[in-house]
C-alpha cells in the first residue's frame, strides 16, 4: 500500500490551477464579491464553519474505514480541514477588527461559495470508492475556485496568502482521492466518478431551484400585496359607497336594514 509520506506533495509547491472557461468568465463577478472588507470577512467566517464540518466528517470517516491506508489518508486530511478552518476563522475575525461594526450585507455566497461539497458527505451510505469520487470532485472544484478567489485578492495580500497556503492541500487532497480510488476500485472508478458528478449536479439543482424558488415567493408576494390588493380594496370601498349611496347597510335574518353608523 506504501506509505503515507509518499502520498504527500512538494511541501513549499506553488500550486498551478487552470480554471474552466464559466469560471473564468466570472472573474469580474468575483472581483466585486471579494472587494467589500465586510463581505470578505464574513464569507471567510463562512469558509471556516464548512471546512470544520468537513474535518468532523471525515474523521468520522477514519473511524468507519476497513481500509488502513484510508483511514491515515482520511485523518490527515481531516487534520487539514480543521487548520483551514483556523486559518479562515483568524483572518476574518482579523479583518472584521479593523472594521467598524455594521451588518454584513449580501454575502454572494451562490457566486462565490466555499469548499461546496464538504456539506453533502454521506458518510453512513458510502462506500469506499463512492465517498473517494465525491471527495475527489469537490476538492477538484474547491481548488479551481481557491485559485480564483487567490487571483482576484492582489489589494489583500494577507488573504491572498491563506489561499495560497490551503491551496497546496488542496491540491494534496485533489490527488490523493483520486488515486485511492484507482487503487480501491480500479476497474469501476470511472463509473464512480460519472456517479458523483451526477450527484453533484443534482445538487446544484437543487439549490438552484431553492433559490429560483424563493426569488418567484417574493415577487409573487409582492404583486400580491401591491398590485392585486390595492384593487380589491378599491373595488370594496366602491361597493360601500354605492350601497351607502342607495340607503342599504347590514340586512338581518329577517331583512331589516341595519346602518353602521349607530350602536342599535
Amino acid at each position: 500500500m506504501g506509505d503515507v509520506a509518499a502520498q504527500l506533495p512538494a511541501p513549499k509547491a506553488l500550486v498551478h490551477l487552470h480554471p474552466g472557461l464559466f469560471d473564468r468568465l466570472l472573474v469580474p463577478l468575483h472581483h466585486w464579491v471579494w472587494r467589500g472588507a465586510h463581505r470578505r470577512a464574513h464569507k471567510l467566517l463562512r469558509f471556516a464553519e464548512t471546512e470544520a464540518d468537513g474535518g468532523r466528517d471525515l474523521a468520522r470517516a477514519a473511524e468507519m474505514t476497513g481500509d488502513a491506508l484510508l483511514r491515515r489518508l482520511y485523518l490527515r486530511h481531516a487534520m487539514d480541514e480543521q487548520r483551514h478552518a483556523e486559518l479562515f476563522r483568524r483572518r476574518g475575525r482579523s479583518i472584521l477588527a479593523a472594521l467598524p461594526r455594521r451588518a454584513a450585507g449580501v454575502e454572494a455566497n451562490w457566486f462565490a461559495p466555499g469548499e461546496r461539497g464538504l456539506d453533502d458527505l454521506r458518510i453512513e451510505k458510502d462506500k469506499d470508492d463512492s465517498l473517494l469520487a465525491f471527495l475527489h470532485l469537490s476538492e477538484r472544484a474547491a481548488a479551481m475556485r481557491f485559485s480564483i478567489y487567490r487571483g482576484v485578492l492582489a489589494h489583500d495580500p494577507d488573504t491572498r496568502g491563506v489561499f495560497e497556503d490551503i491551496l497546496r492541500d488542496e491540491a494534496f487532497h485533489m490527488n490523493y482521492t483520486r488515486k485511492q480510488l484507482e487503487r480501491v476500485s480500479p476497474r469501476r472508478h470511472g463509473l464512480r466518478l460519472w456517479g458523483a458528478r451526477a450527484h453533484r449536479l443534482w445538487k446544484v439543482y437543487l439549490r438552484f431551484a431553492a433559490a429560483f424558488a424563493s426569488v418567484m415567493g417574493g415577487l409573487i408576494l409582492a404583486v400580491q400585496y401591491f398590485v392585486l390588493l390595492p384593487v380589491f380594496a378599491w373595488a370594496a370601498k366602491r361597493a360601500a359607497r354605492r350601497e351607502l349611496a342607495e340607503g342599504r347597510g347590514w340586512v338581518d335574518a329577517a331583512g331589516r336594514a341595519h346602518s353602521f353608523e349607530a350602536q342599535y
